[in-house]
């Protein structure tokens, strides 16, 4: 009887395992097959919109109106973001496509800044027309190569999901037609990008030479040890961990970080001058005995003793849990330097600063040269302003508009509802450059 009913058990207990293991199998295909679609239409999706991309921006060349060119420009722009959020969506993860990626970043940018413009008083100059004709050129072969790609892949029936795990197993022996086909395409951009694509877009970017306030002169590790501990506020007997970026490097630092008890640090000091470029402090924050005020003014303080500009304004303040947030930007001749924004965070528990960033200061800062005549006086400005906006402020202010391009602009901070805005208005025109929300207090669930 026992022998019989352990069978029985046993029989009942393999069938559901392999009905459970049926089920998982099952589950398993639908979510490979659903994963395998999305693939698929993503490449199709690719495939399609350059092919549409490159229709356009041949049509563009052909063009001379700028009733019909800005459209069609913000057409090539949807387009390219279109195809690249499609590259987005494949498995290319552990496949370098970078130089895709870039091309179609720079496509998008250089098609934006051409379209938001009045072409009528500007123009596309003759090197904005190579540009386009390098696009042109360009999206024609990428078209041609993802086509061939296409056609191998509805042929041969060829899955997405092998290409997946051929990038992630490294596996050189499994059948590699559509990465082959994916690498033939990134080094025929990669052609263009080291010709003349690069030259002729790169020169739509209105950026400057950055990080000029760094200089020539370089500090040794030794001098950036002393100021790291200096900032980090540590003394000789902390252990602090030094090294310096590679060669090649953008902007040559270095790095150094602790830890002491429950607090560990950061700080990145530019090798070049002897800047804090990001300073970092990790402590928990329990309680808050300082005011949103009191902070500021000890960010303030702390900021002046670097060797940063020390006429600085606030442009805004948020409190985070036990935390103040603070940013501020340098002032010239009561001008506002919006580029040269700093960031610092003050703990409210005893006022100490944990954390700054100072990267766009050093990137943008440079002299600057305020008109003495501005075109539009300060009610003119106000009167391009909504007028359900109730204005609490304003001040001059430099600030950079969609094409990067610095600005003079009038800031007017207003609220509307329950919200505050920032509306950056151009002191030369009175077109609105631009329109902030601020944030608020977020609430606690």
């Amino acid at each position: 009887m026992f022998r019989w009913t352990l069978i029985t058990i046993l029989s009942i207990a393999v069938i559901g395992v392999s009905v459970w293991g049926y089920q998982e199998h099952q589950e398993k295909n639908a979510i490979l097959i659903q994963a395998e679609n999305s693939y698929q239409r993503s490449f199709h999706d690719l495939t399609y919109n350059l092919d549409l991309l490159h229709d356009k921006i041949g049509s563009t060349l052909a063009m001379n109106t700028r009733d019909q060119l800005s459209p069609q420009l913000a057409e090539i722009w949807r387009l390219t973001s279109m195809a690249h959020n499609d590259v987005g969506q494949l498995p290319l993860t552990l496949l370098p496509f970078n130089k895709t990626e870039e091309f179609l970043q720079l496509m998008g940018d250089f098609s934006y800044r051409a379209a938001i413009r009045d072409l009528d008083k500007e123009p596309l100059s003759d090197d904005e027309l190579e540009a386009l004709e390098s696009l042109y050129e360009a999206s024609g072969d990428i078209e041609q190569e993802l086509r061939k790609v296409q056609s191998m892949v509805l042929n041969d029936n060829l899955r997405w999901m092998d290409v997946q795990l051929a990038l992630v197993n490294n596996d050189e022996q499994a059948d590699n037609t559509i990465i082959d086909g994916f690498q033939t395409v990134e080094k025929t951009v990669e052609g263009y990008s080291e010709g003349k694509l690069n030259a002729s877009m790169m020169g739509t970017s209105s950026k400057k030479d950055g990080f000029s306030i760094l200089g020539d002169e370089k500090i040794s590790e030794e001098e950036a040890k002393k100021k790291m501990r200096s900032l980090l506020r540590i003394d000789d007997e902390t252990e602090l961990t030094v090294a310096s970026t590679g060669k090649g490097a953008d902007v040559p630092l270095f790095s150094g970080s602790y830890k002491e008890d429950d607090t560990t640090g950061y700080i990145d000091v530019t090798q070049n001058g002897g800047y804090p470029i990001t300073l970092m402090i990790n402590r928990e924050v329990k309680e808050s005995n300082k005011s949103l005020h009191e902070a500021m003014q000890n960010a303030k303080k702390y900021l002046s003793k670097l060797d940063f500009t020390t006429d600085l304004a606030l442009v805004e303040s948020n409190q985070y849990d036990n935390v103040g947030v603070f940013q501020f930007v340098p002032q010239n001749e009561n001008v506002w330097i919006y580029p040269d924004a700093i960031q610092i965070k003050v703990a409210l528990d005893n006022g100490e600063v944990l954390g700054f960033v100072a990267k766009d200061y050093l990137e943008n800062y440079q002299e600057r040269e305020i008109p003495e005549e501005i075109e539009l006086s300060e009610e003119e400005a106000r009167d391009k302003v909504n007028p359900n906006l109730k204005i609490q402020e304003h001040h001059l202010a430099i600030t950079e508009d969609d094409m990067g391009e610095e600005v003079l602009t009038y800031v007017f901070l207003g609220t509307l509802d329950q919200d505050t805005y920032k509306i950056f208005i151009d002191a030369s025109d009175g077109s609105e450059v631009r329109v902030d929300k601020l944030k608020q207090a977020e609430m606690k669930y």
